[in-house]
């Protein structure tokens, strides 16, 4: 059916019933709906519309209860044509700016505790996902020594972005070996981006005249771990344990599937990351996920930006969530982040 074609009466019950239950949790009857929202209808005429709006599939009767609640169609009719912006408050723009803001010497400070502050305004679940590396512009290589094989490469990309792989060497390596083959590398591979190093470093490292040539092999043979910058460790979460204290989740089995895609750290940051490929906020709505176990869940993410690379922020929760306030804080989060990552 072509819901745009609804009339006003049955998007002003639908709206109203959607409104209601987001607040509640609990199915919503004609009369709440006519009391509450006064519609200037009869609850007689509030339950024939919700009666129109169950056939065409956009409320459903849960078990044998008089109320209603709304299914995913009716979310995304309401996501899409009937939810209006809502503004922070003052107090939650000062708090969330405050916190991305503060003067933080690495990017993962920086995405910890936006996840964290974002989780306690929303009272949601809050994933932000590391700017994709493959197009960040490579500063500096450091070699550290820090025992008598292992050696740490640190990374350095343009705005602040640090990545550190701890590499063994077969024999021990003198300090003074090590600066002269970070200077070859930082005179063969500044100033290019991660993907350029990745499909070239072979050919570029070709004369690496007077670097240690173990390290240099070493390099070689660790290109893969070192620019791999999909790590699970480049996401953040934030209140998890809110998400678990929602009602929905009373279900325990609802609950331990919930739990097991959480655990899969690759996974979600993955399904979060594709969802914010889009410019602008993105909004998936529960059997919109391409994870079964997270079909009772919506997701609302948009893309930041660090120069030239992205990331991702999103907040997950139950179906029945605060779309418009929660979209609003997620553009707000994303836009300060931008700010602060590409100064």
């Amino acid at each position: 059916m072509a819901f745009e074609n609804l009339s006003e009466r049955e998007r002003l019950v639908l709206r109203s019933l959607i409104n209601h239950y987001i607040t509640t949790a609990e199915p919503v009857g004609s009369r709440a709906v006519a009391q509450k929202y006064r519609l200037g209808i009869s609850p007689a005429t509030v339950r024939s519309t919700m009666q129109d709006l169950e056939e065409m599939g956009l409320i459903t009767h849960p078990h044998t209860s008089a109320g209603r609640v709304p299914t995913d169609k009716g979310y995304r009719l309401y996501v899409d044509s009937m939810m209006g912006p809502e503004a922070l408050t003052a107090s939650e723009e000062d708090r969330i700016r405050r916190e991305i803001c503060a003067d933080y010497a690495a990017v993962e400070d920086i995405l910890e505790q936006t996840a964290t502050v974002l989780a306690t305004v929303s009272k949601q679940l809050v994933v932000t996902i590391a700017p994709r590396f493959d197009k960040g512009v490579l500063n500096s290589v450091n070699l550290i020594p820090v025992a008598e094989k292992k050696i740490l490469v640190i990374l350095a990309v343009k705005h602040g972005l640090v990545r550190t792989v701890l590499l063994e060497a077969e024999s021990s390596v003198d300090v003074k070996s090590l600066e002269k083959t970070a200077d070859v590398l930082n005179e063969k591979l500044s100033g290019l981006t991660l993907g350029e190093i990745k499909e070239s470093i072979d050919l570029r490292l070709k004369e690496t005249s007077p670097a240690d040539a173990r390290l240099i092999k070493l390099f070689l043979d660790s290109t893969d771990s070192l620019l791999d910058f999909t790590e699970p460790d480049q996401m953040h979460l934030g209140g998890t344990t809110n998400i678990v204290d929602q009602p929905e989740f009373r279900d325990r089995e609802k609950l331990r599937s919930l739990i097991e895609v959480l655990e899969e750290k690759k996974l979600l940051a993955e399904l979060v990351s594709a969802k914010g490929i889009k410019e602008g906020i993105s909004i998936t709505i529960g059997k919109e996920m391409e994870r079964g176990e997270m079909q009772s869940c919506s997701l609302v993410t948009s893309p930041y930006r660090a120069g030239k690379v992205r990331g991702t922020i999103g907040i997950i929760g139950p179906t029945r969530m605060r779309y418009s306030k929660l979209a609003s804080m997620v553009e707000y989060a994303a836009k300060l982040l931008s700010d602060v990552l590409s100064r």
